[in-house]
């Protein structure tokens, strides 16, 4: 499904200051977290791109991880629920290698656009800067599902949108991790809004 509708699909990109160049590419020492629900269309976007993916523990995760390695992703397993500090650990070597590190931020069970604090935890461990973004589907199907799941329908058009770099020192303390969660949490939602406001009224 993700094959025969992703190659019909239509992507175009923005970016706030600071974050992506116009028509570039995200660097590849940069940790990518995005909302769960747009996991289908980034899929298909970055595709072969030897991005490394955290996938939970459980059955689901395990047959995830196996569709996303057809696609070219590294999956690295573990989440916030089981195993995250060893995901934490991996995530940190494939960032090394010379990977983009991806978090499906909200996942694996919700609540929906409630950002986990590993990308924050990983860019103090690893110096990368964390980059979120959205890709924003006009007219898609939406599961009923915790995260509302998107499948656009096929030849839709995608906006991706990126938002400034978020830089975490080695040496921030808790005060000042959670700051650091919080402007992850606002960049999450301002990349959402401003990519279905590209997108206009029939986008999600």
């Amino acid at each position: 499904m993700i094959s025969l509708i992703g190659r019909t699909l239509r992507y175009e990109q923005s970016s706030e200051p600071g974050g992506v160049s116009e028509g570039g590419e995200p660097p590849n020492f940069v940790i990518g977290p995005f909302w769960h629900r747009a996991v289908i269309p980034a899929t298909w976007y970055f595709r072969k791109r030897g991005v490394a993916v955290m996938t939970s523990l459980s059955f689901d995760g395990e047959y995830i991880a196996r569709i996303i390695e057809r696609f070219g992703f590294i999956a690295v397993r573990g989440s916030s629920s089981r195993g995250g500090a060893a995901a934490l650990l991996g995530m940190d070597r494939a960032l090394a290698d010379g990977h983009i590190a991806a978090f499906t931020i909200d996942g694996p069970r919700g609540p929906r656009f409630m950002a986990k604090p590993g990308p924050v935890k990983l860019a103090r461990m690893s110096g990368a800067p964390i980059l979120c973004f959205y890709l924003a589907v006009r007219r898609p199907w939406i599961l009923r599902s915790w995260d509302a799941m998107m499948i656009p329908r096929p030849f839709s058009k995608v906006h991706i949108r990126w938002t400034k770099m978020i830089y975490v020192p080695a040496d921030a303390n808790n005060e000042q991790m959670n700051e650091f969660h919080h402007q992850m949490q606002d960049a999450l939602e301002r990349a959402r809004h401003d990519a279905v406001a590209a997108l206009g009224a029939e986008a999600s």
